[in-house]
């Protein structure tokens, strides 16, 4: 059960770091068109939109190595202990074939 967690979070994460990478991509595009020309208010929001830019990219790394790292620990689990990787993918896989085919 643990190991379709871990897929579904994974899958999660990753699609969680490609939206934020596309923010971020983004906003720096919006910073930049939007250089010369703005007032006081304008400059004092683009000033706050920086420094949230960077707290994302240092966030977004973070979220990135720590990803990394549950996938490598993922695999050395699996690695270490393969049989009864195969039984609980089989234990978990007769478990949804018996629940989908019960309707």
């Amino acid at each position: 059960m643990e190991t379709a967690d871990l897929k579904s979070s994974d899958v999660t994460r990753e699609k969680l770091l490609q939206d934020f990478k596309l923010i971020i991509r983004d906003t720096e595009e919006l910073l930049k068109s939007t250089a010369g020309d703005l007032g006081e208010k304008a400059k004092a929001t683009r000033e706050r939109l920086t420094t949230a830019l960077a707290s994302a990219k240092v966030n977004c790394q973070r979220l990135e190595e720590r990803a990394i790292e549950q996938a490598r620990a993922t695999d050395k689990l699996i690695r270490d202990y393969p049989y009864h990787s195969v039984g609980i993918a089989l234990g978990v896989g007769l478990l949804f074939g018996a629940l989908l085919n019960r309707n």
